[in-house]
């Protein structure tokens, strides 16, 4: 019977090795955002210094690891088999769980995620108990839970999302009133002070309070405790007399040197604070068969009251697991997506939003507008002059090439979510709390982009969406979590080490399928053509790049219609539905680029030229839209009229529709291959057929009406059919003019060589 749980063993050690994987691609966005947002230093020094502050972490988390053993359920009510039921429960629906949220690029929390895998696995486990009980009710499921500490764990977790969003907002708006947006201008005194504060917070919750559990403490432990009010002032005044060394001598940008540390910092409390998700339930189990094996007793009578005990990590377990980590942090594609996430919602300039707003996002921000005035009221105006005066962003003057990518937010505000988010995650670190890092990480920048008014009434509404997108997915997470992992226990202790290996088997393919999906789509976005604006000064570069643009709808359009006309003639309601979300993507790339028709406009010069580029584009972009527009709804409505179950169009109309799209598809493939190439010379040519196929068109129409007077007997089909026929000639109108377009402004460019 042993080997059994010597083979689930060796299934939590590969579960934990996946688990590290798949929860450093989530959590990377916690500790990377800051540094890559800011651009202080290369993506590859961010990662090198990220790499040695995991690695330290994790040696120094053993501490934690007590969290997976006592922190949810009472182990002395569980026997052996029933506490490795659970443990096999809770890893496998945390590899799921954590890959799906990887998968979809949003940040989730592997805290609240154990949390509630250990809390549902350990109740359905209980209740299986209870249920086997003659003497146990429902009012017994207290003495299975460790229900206090539970909710400290679970309020605590919740509270950060307040305490993180407020400390990094109030933080963030004294350092902007310190600071402005001119660091450069300030004193250098003021800055070593501001690095002294800074480095000495992080030094003394990181390496001293975040040393607390190791088996390094007790080395140094005299020197530290009942000395820290010293250890604060001297660190502090030596880190501001290094810092004025710094900035004096060497000329440094002392934010900088605070976002490396920042970084650094944040990396190791991340791996000190978030490494028994990972890892904490596979050690918990070896500690459980360890104490098993030498018992004797049967592994349904041995009681796990041994995991109350204090019980000390090897370190070379930790060092593999840092070890993992950091291969992973280097190596780990989806952590990008992820990552992405976190930056534009934080992000200090306007751009495309992610999210869409919603009822929630539009009450809040009217709600802060309404507390603005109010503000405005209550102030002096000269008070309130002053402050405006600290958030006046500079202007920077982008070089003719438009090459220069401004950062997404400065490194004043860079140092600021780094500084509390480091103090915050190790003060819960201290407390034995596993606060969850990307709770307070993600609600730290959310509350310094607040404070720093990077949320403006163009954008807030989007942004405020996209936060409560992103918390709504963490309460997601718990709920799933619970459910999930409590559903696995109990096909587990049906089924034992039969519904393992099939939990097993349904984990590689669910992973080998999202590898493989993920992959797929990075080289499809690799090599696909998106539809985006490059940035353009002169006409002629207006005409080359809008010609891609050009070519690309032509190109998808063709093949979108075509699909239209095969699935409508076949009733095919699942193509159908298919080819309408290709549709809808080419519209919202299409408004996307019509979204940055601002910033085209102004960052050209006030020229003559660039005012011809710019109408000339405005032009170009609205006749594409009326293309896209024109296929979306004739496959609007093709799926309507298929999914409401009405007659199938008649043969004639059919054929008709086939010749139509057979000649519309020829004039494509003539505008994608000219424009593709930026050969111009055939536009009179394809403007007389684009006048032939609405001859035809219209010719359509009149068939229909004529068969409307004889033989025609669905309204619904006259509708869809006339619908199609009218949206086609509005299409194939809109490629005259935009042919026209070019033709008129190609004649103008000839002239002038």
């Amino acid at each position: 019977m042993g080997d059994i749980y010597i083979l689930m063993l060796v299934a939590l050690v590969v579960l934990a090795v996946i688990d590290l994987v798949v929860g450093v691609s989530n959590d990377a966005v916690n500790f990377l955002n800051s540094a890559i947002g800011s651009k202080a230093v290369s993506v590859k020094w961010i990662l090198v210094i990220a790499s040695l502050g995991v690695a330290i972490g994790a040696i120094t988390s053993s501490g934690m690891m007590e969290v997976a053993r006592k922190g949810i359920f009472n182990p002395s009510e569980f026997y052996f088999n029933e506490i490795m039921f659970i443990f096999m429960a809770v890893m496998i629906t945390d590899i799921l769980l954590l890959d799906v949220f990887n998968s979809l690029g949003m940040p989730t929390s592997t805290t609240v995620s154990i949390v509630f895998e250990l809390l549902g696995a350990a109740v359905a486990m209980a209740l299986i108990k209870i249920s086997n009980s003659d003497t146990e009710t429902i009012s017994n499921l207290g003495k299975y839970i460790n229900s206090e500490k539970a909710l400290l764990i679970i309020t605590g977790i919740l509270l950060s999302v307040f305490i993180a969003f407020t400390i990094g907002a109030i933080v963030q708006f004294i350092s902007r009133l310190l600071y402005s947006f001119h660091f450069e201008k300030s004193k250098n005194y003021v800055n070593a002070l501001f690095g002294g504060f800074a480095i000495t917070a992080i030094t003394y919750f990181i390496f001293v309070k975040g040393m607390k559990g190791t088996p390094f403490y007790d080395s140094f432990k005299h020197l530290i405790e009942g000395n820290t009010f010293q250890i604060i002032l001297y660190g502090f005044v030596g880190w501001t007399i290094l810092s004025q060394l710094v900035i004096s001598i060497f000329k440094a940008n002392i934010l900088k040197f605070i976002i490396i540390i920042g970084t650094f910092s944040l990396a190791m409390a991340f791996a000190g604070n978030d490494l028994v998700n990972f890892i904490g339930v596979p050690i918990a189990a070896w500690n459980s068969y360890q104490e098993w094996s030498v018992s004797g007793v049967p592994a349904n009578e041995f009681s796990m009251g041994v995991l109350a005990e204090k019980v000390q990590t090897q370190p070379v377990l930790l060092f593999i697991a840092g070890l993992i980590m950091v291969i992973t942090l280097w190596f780990s594609k989806k952590a990008q997506s992820v990552i992405e996430t976190g930056i534009n919602l934080s992000r200090q300039g306007e751009g495309h939003e992610k999210f869409q707003s919603n009822a929630a996002s539009r009450t809040v921000v009217r709600g802060a507008i309404i507390f603005n005035e109010v503000i405005i009221k209550v102030f002096p105006p000269k008070t309130l002059q002053w402050i405006d005066s600290k958030f006046q962003k500079p202007v920077i003057d982008l070089p003719k090439d438009k090459s220069y990518e401004l950062p997404a937010f400065d490194m004043v505000r860079a140092s600021v979510n780094l500084v509390v988010a480091g103090i915050l995650i190790s003060v819960g670190t201290s407390l034995k709390l596993p606060l969850s890092t990307t709770y307070v990480t993600f609600m730290v920048a959310m509350g310094t982009s607040l404070a720093d008014r990077a949320w403006g009434r163009e954008s807030a509404v989007f942004r405020v969406a996209g936060v409560f997108n992103v918390i709504g997915g963490w309460f997601l997470t718990a709920l799933s979590a619970f459910t999930v992992a409590a559903v696995f226990a109990y096909i587990i202790y049906l089924g034992e080490i039969v519904s393992i290996a099939i939990l097993l088997i349904l984990v590689l393919f669910l992973l080998g399928r999202s590898t493989v999906r993920h992959t797929r789509k990075a080289k499809e976005k690799k090599e696909k053509k998106y539809i985006k604006r490059a940035e353009l000064i002169t006409i002629k570069e207006v005409i080359k790049e809008s010609s891609d643009h050009i070519s690309e709808v032509v190109r998808r359009s063709n093949k979108l219609f075509t699909n239209v006309v095969v699935d409508l003639s076949s009733h095919d309601l699942n193509k159908l539905s298919k080819t309408g979300k290709h549709v809808k993507k080419l519209n919202i790339e299409m408004d996307e680029l019509r979204d940055e028709v601002f910033y085209f406009i102004k960052s050209l010069d006030d020229t003559t030229s660039s005012i011809k580029a710019s109408r000339f584009y405005l032009l170009v972009l609205g006749y594409l839209q009326d293309v896209t527009q024109s296929i979306e709804f004739i496959s609007a409505t093709s799926f309507k009229h298929v999914n409401n179950n009405h007659k199938n169009l008649k043969k004639p109309q059919i054929a008709d529709l086939k010749v139509i799209n057979e000649m519309l598809s020829s004039l494509f493939n003539e505008i994608e291959n000219d424009f593709s190439k930026k050969d111009f010379n055939n536009l009179s040519k394809m403007v007389e057929e684009i006048q032939q196929l609405i001859n035809h068109v219209s010719d359509s129409i009149d068939k229909q009406i004529a068969r409307i007077r004889t033989e025609e007997t669905s309204p619904k089909n006259t509708t869809l059919y006339f619908g199609i026929l009218l949206e086609t000639k509005d299409l194939v109108t809109a490629l005259m003019s935009l042919l026209q377009l070019y033709q008129e402004f190609h004649i103008q460019e000839e002239e002038t060589k």
